[in-house]
């Protein structure tokens, strides 16, 4: 639509409270935006208080909002993923010419942004998929951004998102993270690496609380210390002042006030995008079994009523903590440290998998430096992840980088001290655990896999290869006598 008429820099749809606060960024960072809402009683209420007075501009229908803005038209929704993305996506495009963009912001599963990219690029329109993480506040003053879908689509685009997302010193924590279902897949890794960052500190919690006895206020003083140093963090800056926070609805207050946390049911939920993580995972045939344990480990905490039947029945261990307090919370920290470097470095085994499988050309430290602020991931430690793969972008693993070779050694024997304590007093660290086992895993020129391939082959004559043999071939022995010469892959059931 040519001509002075239209004045919307971009059109956004959607105005839950995430949507209102990124209209707000904004219009805070001088840009026209035309808002929709399906309940069109939302876009005159959000005028008429949170919008009063700005720039933004009401639009009563699709057709309105498409008619007040500029070419090339970029739309953006903030919905729930699934059909309502595509409904919207239906209801666009009639009203929008080609090279228009839309850009889903919602947390959609990557194949959907694919399949998304690859048909309107058909008729002729550019496809957007974008993470937005930071949450409500991180909307309002600078999310971190992941965009990904059609390369044509960055230069109209990449001038607002850059502006409205957090900065790193003078570096926006938003790129151009790759094609079709890129931005999606990242903000899908990210969740999942959310979920075990989560899961980790609360084992933490569990260990200061479970062997060493400490109150909620004494376990804040420590994480309060732990983010001075190598773990500084949004989680662990929320988790001090979450474990200091008070229940005063009875009015009380004072020194002996409970603690909110304990009064909160220990039953997590999840949204579904650390499963995705760990479906991808599969479908890869990638390990990343610490983000699987913290997924577990929700679903775990869901059977509540069981878990607490089970407690009256089975017994555990009863052991008392006598080594030194200073020295086993230095254990946790290190434990903490450690099991963080191989979640991430497993989360960057997925991500170069994942761009072999679709042709992506991630930027493994562009990626880190997005995370590196307005997302919940935040941290000092993703700074040294961008610096791992400054110096070397053909890194195989973050474990094999220098520095992170020395932070993991650093942290060995805290690491296996705090495992070992926490397995003889029964406090269950699955993240901890799995990660341990991971390293060692890792780090093991052989694993007891020739046994297992051996069991294949003795049940279902599934093969194996030699050691002294090449590569790629493969053998079938008759283990008993009465079996034949017939292997598995001859045939196809």
């Amino acid at each position: 639509m040519a001509g002075d008429g239209p004045k919307g820099d971009i059109g956004l749809i959607g105005l839950a409270v995430m949507g209102q606060n990124l209209v707000m960024n904004m219009n805070d960072s001088g840009y026209s935006v035309v808002v929709y809402n399906r309940t069109v009683a939302k876009v005159d209420a959000f005028l008429e208080k949170e919008a009063k007075d700005s720039r933004v501009i009401p639009a009563h229908s699709i057709e309105e909002l498409c008619a007040n803005l500029k070419s090339p038209r970029r739309v953006m929704f903030l919905v729930k993923a699934g059909k309502p993305v595509d409904d919207f996506i239906e209801q666009l495009v009639p009203h929008l010419e080609k090279g228009d963009i839309i850009i889903d912001g919602g947390n959609s599963h990557y194949p959907d942004s694919i399949r998304r990219t690859k048909e309107l690029e058909k008729k002729g329109l550019l496809f957007v998929g974008t993470g937005v993480s930071g949450g409500e506040e991180g909307a309002r003053y600078g999310p971190s951004l992941m965009p990904g879908g059609h390369p044509d689509a960055w230069p109209h685009i990449k001038e607002i998102f850059q502006s409205i997302s957090a900065k790193s010193g003078d570096e926006p924590c938003c790129d151009w993270v790759g094609e079709n279902g890129a931005g999606h897949y990242v903000k899908m890794v990210h969740n999942g690496i959310e979920y075990g960052d989560m899961q980790l500190i609360c084992e933490a919690y569990s260990l200061l609380r479970n062997v060493l006895g400490m109150s909620n206020d004494e376990c804040a003083d420590v994480f309060d210390e732990w983010n001075q140093g190598a773990l500084d963090s949004y989680l662990i800056e929320i988790t001090a002042n979450i474990l200091r926070y008070k229940d005063t609805e009875d009015g009380k207050g004072g020194p002996d006030t409970p603690s909110l946390v304990d009064k909160i049911v220990d039953r997590a939920q999840q949204k579904g995008t650390g499963k995705w993580t760990v479906g991808s995972s599969l479908d890869m045939g990638v390990p990343v079994t610490l983000i699987s344990e913290a997924v577990f480990a929700r679903m775990l905490s869901s059977m509540k009523e069981e878990r607490v039947r089970a407690s009256q029945k089975l017994d555990g261990p009863s052991a008392e903590f006598k080594g030194d307090k200073k020295a086993f919370i230095e254990a946790v920290r290190q434990a903490l440290y450690a099991s963080k470097i191989v979640s991430y470095a497993q989360g960057y085994m997925l991500f170069r998998e994942a761009a072999k499988e679709y042709s992506w050309n991630l930027n493994y430290g562009g990626i880190a430096l997005m995370w590196r602020g307005g997302c919940i991931i935040r941290s000092a430690f993703l700074g040294d992840i961008r610096d791992a793969f400054s110096e070397d972008p053909e890194l195989e693993n973050l474990l094999l980088s220098p520095f992170f070779k020395k932070e993991v050694a650093g942290c060995g024997d805290g690491w296996r001290e705090a495992v070992s304590v926490a397995a003889r007093h029964g406090v269950p660290i699955p993240a901890f655990m799995t990660a341990l086992a991971f390293f060692d895993g890792y780090r093991s020129a052989t694993v007891p896999a020739n046994l297992l391939q051996a069991q294949r082959d003795y049940f279902g004559a599934h093969t194996y290869e030699r050691t002294d043999k090449d590569k790629g071939e493969y053998f079938h022995t008759n283990w008993t006598g009465t079996g034949g010469d017939i292997t598995s892959n001859a045939y196809a059931a």
